[in-house]
């Protein structure tokens, strides 16, 4: 955006500018809250923020808040929202993104913008929970196939991370502690798939026990971290790096404690 094409907006007044942060704050915060990387957000933010009127804004993403500063002539508002929750939606992701361009496009007022991310915050998960742990169970007893699993160590597989699936939906349902949910979820996975070890189901139990945690492994925090540290957003990126860490630890001290209450071994 050329400073000529910033000049020729007309200024906003003060309640118009506070409307254009609230509508720029929130669609920024939903999208940390549910996945997206720090440049992501940025240029979100700052499209929907231009393309309501404001002439520029400037933008901080730290990994549990959002601080923008939006300016329209004389008038500057600056306002901070808090990210209380991490989780992974890419389909609020799309939704978000995809009426920041209808916003650019001049098809989308303030008014309707407002609307739709009501809309967003609403949406409901596309597919029926049981649904879910259906292809959770399956996708991680696919995946133990591709490691050299047998058919027994598919079933056991199956059963055990569909169990732990539903113990993290419930657990989720109840507003555990985000780790908590990671111990206890990785536990259940264990002690069921230690059944291939305790009633001798396959010569490859181990296998079992490795892919039934898989549906924990927490892929989009790392991914972010790397993307956000090579793109020079340090801190946001290091404390997402070392939240996937703590997730893998949980992940780790989840399936040792099943494996010790149950005197399983073999990883």
């Amino acid at each position: 955006m050329t400073q000529e094409t910033v000049s020729e907006k007309p200024p906003l007044d003060r309640d118009s500018l506070r409307d254009v942060i609230d509508l720029s704050l929130w669609a920024g915060q939903m999208l940390l809250q549910h996945g997206a990387d720090t440049d992501r957000v940025e240029h979100t933010v700052h499209l929907i923020g231009t393309s309501l009127g404001a002439e520029w804004l400037d933008i901080l993403v730290s990994p549990n808040a959002l601080v923008v500063t939006t300016i329209s002539g004389d008038e500057f508002r600056t306002k901070v929202r808090r990210v209380v929750t991490l989780g992974v939606n890419l389909a609020v992701v799309c939704a978000i993104n995809d009426l920041s361009y209808r916003i650019s496009w001049g098809q989308v007022d303030r008014a309707a913008a407002r609307v739709e991310l009501v809309s967003i915050s609403n949406l409901r998960h596309n597919y029926n929970r049981w649904v879910v742990i259906l292809m959770v169970g399956l996708a991680c007893a696919a995946l133990s196939r591709l490691f050299g699993g047998d058919w027994a160590v598919f079933l056991v597989t199956l059963v055990a991370s569909g169990s732990a699936m539903f113990v993290r939906q419930e657990m989720v349902r109840r507003h555990f502690n985000p780790f908590i949910i990671v111990v206890v979820t990785a536990f259940v996975a264990g002690a069921v798939a230690s059944s291939a070890s305790i009633f001798r189901l396959s010569p490859q139990p181990q296998i079992a026990l490795a892919a039934a945690v898989l549906l924990l492994v927490p892929g989009v925090h790392l991914i972010n971290s790397f993307q956000d540290m090579i793109r020079g957003h340090m801190v946001t990126g290091l404390v997402r790096g070392f939240t996937g860490a703590v997730i893998s630890m949980c992940i780790a001290l989840g399936l040792l404690l099943a494996m010790q209450l149950l005197n399983v071994g073999g990883l």
